[in-house]
């Protein structure tokens, strides 16, 4: 094909291992034109063949444009991939060569541009055009298998063409020109024991009886060869180890039929007495086995257990042997595995037995209590000094020495003894169920020839009730009763307690004793759960004539012999609401504690402590007020002056105070105003003396007192008083008589109350009581 100004000519070099020859063709052909006309150079493409072997620089193509004159005056150029080092041009001729081995799988085409310019002045004849260089394949890359050392596993003993894994090879020629990236498979190596699919490279196995036990590994060596397998066709190689794994086709084998070992009589349950392993030819979990003891004579004194990591064979003991019994075991010990594949199960039984025997070596054992522990039960009346039974021991070894036994005394408070020789337990004290219903004792028994050789029996001594208690009445021993009760009503139910256990349980009997006073007000009725109840009946009760009754009452309890006690119960005669609640009890404000609610109960203690407190308060204040009486504005005269609700109360109102109140006083003050609000002074006076025969002055106290009522009656605080009490210097050392309101009469005493009367009305009657007195006192005296 001609373009405009420009035409090309492509040379097509085809190469092989031997040079073929040289095609020359014309554009106008049609061969893998790819490019486009482009004022008048042709885009096209130029194959070259890989692996050219030749010396000299080989011909690719040519390069031509119509301006050539045939003077030379054109020089052609390239650039791109390439250009000027694997590709060079001849710039007169166009000629393009390849100067280095081209390889195909390294890289496919090359892109390049050619330039036709003016060799003298360089301008530019032609629009530069590109143009491919396209490297031809053929067969040079052998098969390759990327994914090598492959390795794979089957199980032994599996049937003919079992798949055990697949290989794959990679050929690096064009897959889509020829045969030279067809790649078949074959064993090279191995053949006799597996097989590979020529196509899919899957090997398989050929045999089937691969034994893992005689080999475990096979070693094959996989062929690939490209061109399908043809003669010149390429090939490559890789080596493939298949792994025989285990299936569990071989039983438990024990090496030997016969074992022996030997154990210390002495040695404690537990103990280990040897170990014996069967031997597997298989492996992993398919060596797990468990053994057992076949004889069930023999498995009441021995166990066997399994080692989860060495597969062995524990034997221990499980109760104690004795060599005088019998020196040697015998048992029967089973192997088998513990995971069975039923594939296998026609190759035999997958089990197998060995004997083992064990001898017992003889021990100077301590003694042996016959027999071994027990429970000695005896009454609590026995009598001291009987015997209530016997510990027997012997010695277990062939010299049979005679044994001593022992209590430790630790054990018991020496209520028992033992006797050395026979055995036999004997009470020493009196004994009390009631008191210890159980013992513990420790026997020790000895070797007569070696007190080293100890046994030790702890022992139980149970003690049986007799009847020894009697049965007593249970609280509460108080009751009540409404003063309006019905006959019939339920007042109390009583039960009782008795401090013996009978064996067939306790029967109590109730009855009233006889009692005039409450005989007929009240009935006491068995129930069968070993109470009673007591029962109000016919008469009414009035607390005003009996507030209270006491009941006796009869309990019998059911032993033999039969003990019985007389307990009371006392029952108030109460007032009651309504509703049957108590109100009050007796004459009294006898309120039952149930009937109150506990806020009221809180209050009602409260109240309680708070008067404690005021009573504390005031005796406090008093001691410190008579230690530290001083001045007059420290006496109240209200201290001195009672209220009574009856008026006259007689020498009997000396009772509420204390004479010492007085006696301390021996300060006194004087207002400085008659009238005296609150400022009073203070002056000192000498205590009056009372000497016999002399005239009595008085007026220390009248003014004293006069002041004090002056006060009294300003202060509308305080109520008014019926009487009016003063005391003197009397009692035990005292020189002055008697100066009591009784008494009084009877003196010499010159003394004048009638001013008393003009201390206000408070004291009027006070004055016409001593008045009375001294109109007495001369009617008598002449």
């Amino acid at each position: 094909m001609a373009a405009q100004g420009f035409a090309w000519t492509v040379v097509l070099i085809f190469c092989s291992p031997k040079l073929l020859g040289m095609v020359s063709m014309e554009t106008g052909l049609s061969l893998e034109v790819s490019g486009r006309v482009k004022r008048g150079w042709v885009w096209n493409q130029f194959f070259v063949v890989e692996e050219y072997t030749g010396t000299e620089p080989l011909y690719v193509g040519k390069i031509h444009s119509d301006s050539e004159d045939g003077e030379g005056s054109i020089k052609y150029t390239i650039s791109g991939e390439g250009a000027g080092s694997i590709f060079i041009i001849n710039e007169s001729t166009g000629d393009i060569h390849a100067t280095e081995r081209l390889d195909r799988e390294h890289k496919t085409f090359y892109t390049l541009r050619a330039q036709a310019r003016d060799k003298d002045t360089g301008k530019l004849l032609e629009p530069e055009s590109e143009f491919i260089i396209k490297v031809q394949d053929i067969n040079d890359s052998e098969p390759r298998f990327l994914q090598a050392p492959y390795i794979g596993s089957v199980p032994e003993l599996s049937p003919v063409g079992t798949s055990v894994m697949a290989v794959s090879a990679f050929d690096a020629d064009d897959p889509a020109y020829g045969s030279s990236a067809r790649v078949v498979y074959s064993v090279l190596e191995g053949e006799k024991h597996f097989t590979v699919d020529s196509t899919t490279g899957v090997i398989r196995t050929a045999v089937s009886d691969l034994d893992r036990e005689s080999q475990d590994r096979y070693d094959l060596v996989i062929q690939a060869t490209d061109m399908a397998g043809q003669l010149g066709g390429l090939s490559g190689s890789t080596t493939v180890t298949i792994v025989i794994t285990d299936v569990n086709d071989n039983p438990p084998r024990f090496p030997q039929k016969l074992y022996r070992f030997s154990v210390m009589e002495t040695a404690p349950p537990g103990s280990v007495i040897g170990r014996v392993k069967a031997e597997d030819s298989d492996v992993g979990e398919n060596t797990d086995m468990f053994y057992q003891i076949q004889q069930q004579e023999a498995a009441a004194y021995f166990s066997v257990t399994t080692d989860s990591v060495t597969q062995e064979a524990i034997l221990s003991i499980v109760q104690p042997l004795d060599f005088e019994t019998q020196k040697e075991h015998s048992l029967v010990l089973e192997a088998q595995n513990r995971f069975l594949d039923p594939r296998f199960s026609d190759l035999g039984t997958f089990r197998d037995q060995a004997i083992v025997k064990v001898s017992v070596l003889d021990v100077d054992e301590p003694p042996k209590f016959n027999p071994l522990g027990g429970i000695i039960e005896v009454s609590e009346d026995a009598n001291v000094g009987s015997v209530i039974g016997a510990i027997t021991a012997t010695d277990p070894d062939k010299a049979n020495n005679s044994i001593r036994y022992t209590l430790d005394k630790s054990s018991d408070d020496g209520i028992f003894e033992i006797d050395e020789e026979s055995g036999e337990i004997r009470i020493t004290k009196a004994l009390d169920r009631e008191t210890s219903g159980w013992h513990n004792l420790t026997v020790q028994a000895k070797e007569a020839d070696d007190p080293e050789k100890v046994s030790v029996l702890s022992l139980r001594i149970r003690i049986l009730d007799v009847n020894d208690n009697p049965p007593e009445l249970a609280s509460p021993h108080e009751s009540s009763v409404c003063e309006d009760a019905l006959p019939g009503q339920l007042i109390q139910t009583i039960s009782v307690v008795d401090r013996d256990e009978p064996m067939g349980g306790h029967r109590f009997y109730f009855r009233l004793a006889p009692d005039p006073s409450a005989e007929h007000h009240f009935t006491l009725l068995n129930v069968k759960d070993n109470t009673a109840s007591v029962h109000t009946h016919r008469m009414p009760f009035d607390r005003r004539e009996q507030d209270m009754f006491i009941l006796p009452i009869l309990v019998v309890d059911g032993g033999t012999p039969a003990l019985s006690s007389t307990g009371t119960l006392t029952i108030r005669v109460c007032g009651c609401d309504s509703t049957g609640a108590v109100q009050s009890c007796n004459t009294t404000a006898y309120v039952m504690a149930g009937s109150l609610s506990p806020g009221a109960l809180i209050a009602l203690l409260v109240c309680v402590l708070i008067l404690v407190v005021l009573i504390l308060l005031i005796l406090a204040l008093k001691r410190h007020h008579q230690g530290h009486l001083s001045s007059d504005e420290d006496e109240d005269m209200r201290d001195n002056v009672i209220k009574y609700n009856d008026e006259g109360g007689g020498e009997q109102d000396t009772e509420a105070y204390d004479m010492s109140a007085l006696r301390s006083l021996y300060n006194f003050s004087e207002s400085s105003d008659p009238g005296g609000d609150s400022s009073l002074a203070t002056q000192r006076h000498p205590l009056p003396q009372w000497f016999p025969g002399a005239e009595l002055d008085f007026s220390l106290f009248k003014d004293y007192i006069s002041r004090k009522v002056r006060l009294a009656d300003q202060d509308s605080s305080v109520p008014p008083y019926d009487s009016f009490q003063t005391y003197a210097f009397e009692g035990s050392g005292s020189s002055a008589a008697s100066l009591s309101s009784i008494s009084s009469w009877s003196t010499n005493s010159e003394q004048d109350f009638s001013q008393l009367g003009s201390w206000g009305p408070r004291f009027r009657q006070l004055a016409a009581l001593y008045a009375g007195h001294k109109g007495q006192e001369d009617s008598l005296s002449s």
